[in-house]
């Protein structure tokens, strides 16, 4: 079987995120033939659970939440089509580590103690380093700085994900494998206007879009002007849809957040920053369109006989 040319590694820190952020962009791909490999880096553990009857997996209880949130991960991609789903060195390697200044975050495997545990973080980034060499992405999505909220998970993620792509660019870093440099790196991106939309939305149908007045309110919202990529994939909305009910021990099937702001208009399309790499061509509104423009792609083989022809 011939690799796929087009490979796009997302990097995301708990079943769901990769849905809620990213769900039609790796519906579009997925279908269009590209590679599209996930990157999870924790079970989720901590999630807060909305669906009845399932309390008792709690961390505070039966502790088995995060195998019960791999079911649903495992389904959310088959309804994205995606089949290249992988935890972070493996599953329950790195544990959810909750809310900010919560005991979770120091809990022996919290994936949070990377930031100060320089073993932890060496661990987290060979584990990442060995999936991109693998994998061979041009192409990576992960998380801003912040995380998007400030989740002590997320930003683990992007600080991972940040570090791997660079010791796997580094013919010295080890163990030994064949480098890889990718292209572009992305972090996904919510622009402020278009969080102020969802937010005069919710008011409109009755909702209380989180207690938010304004996107300004939020902290989440990514200055119009930063955002380089708009990935519209109207027709890819309805699976990302039915990937988020997948994953229903987090997110209620009566949520107000798919009521409010549900169909192709919002949940078909999605933006993002792209913080390496050259922009592509553009559309009328200033973004480019597709996560592959401008790059010349290659199938793995290819690509390393060309690396080879350098040496």
């Amino acid at each position: 079987m011939t690799p796929p040319s087009h490979r796009l590694l997302l990097v995301h820190a708990h079943p769901d995120d990769e849905t809620t952020n990213t769900g039609a962009t790796m519906a579009r791909y997925a279908a269009e033939g590209a590679g599209v490999t996930l990157l999870t880096c924790t079970l989720g553990e901590l999630g807060e659970i909305v669906l009845p009857g399932i309390e008792w997996l709690a961390a505070e209880y039966g502790d088995q939440l995060g195998g019960y949130r791999m079911g649903e991960l495992a389904a959310a991609m088959k309804v994205l089509g995606v089949t290249d789903s992988r935890f972070l060195g493996g599953p329950a390697r790195f544990r959810d580590s909750g809310m900010m200044g919560t005991p979770g975050n120091e809990a022996p495997r919290a994936f949070w103690r990377a930031d100060s545990d320089p073993d932890v973080m060496a661990a987290a980034v060979q584990a990442a380093v060995a999936v991109i060499r693998e994998v061979r992405p041009q192409v990576m999505i992960t998380y801003d700085t912040n995380g998007g909220y400030g989740h002590p998970d997320h930003i683990m993620a992007h600080r991972v994900a940040m570090a791997a792509c660079e010791a796997a660019a580094d013919s010295r870093y080890e163990p030994a494998s064949e480098p890889w440099d990718v292209a572009k790196i992305y972090w996904s991106a919510i622009p402020m206007s278009v969080l102020q939309h969802g937010i005069d939305r919710a008011k409109q149908q009755g909702f209380d879009f989180f207690g938010a007045e304004s996107a300004e309110d939020m902290g989440i919202g990514c200055p119009d002007e930063l955002v380089t990529t708009q990935i519209s994939s109207d027709s890819y909305a309805t699976q990302k849809v039915d990937a988020m009910r997948a994953h229903a021990s987090q997110i209620a099937a009566d949520s107000p957040f798919l009521a409010t702001i549900g169909g192709d208009e919002i949940w078909g399309t999605e933006y993002f920053r792209l913080v390496k790499g050259t922009v592509g061509e553009l559309n009328a509104a200033g973004h480019e369109t597709d996560l592959f423009a401008g790059l010349h792609v290659t199938s793995p083989e290819e690509s390393y006989l060309a690396h080879i022809s350098k040496a």
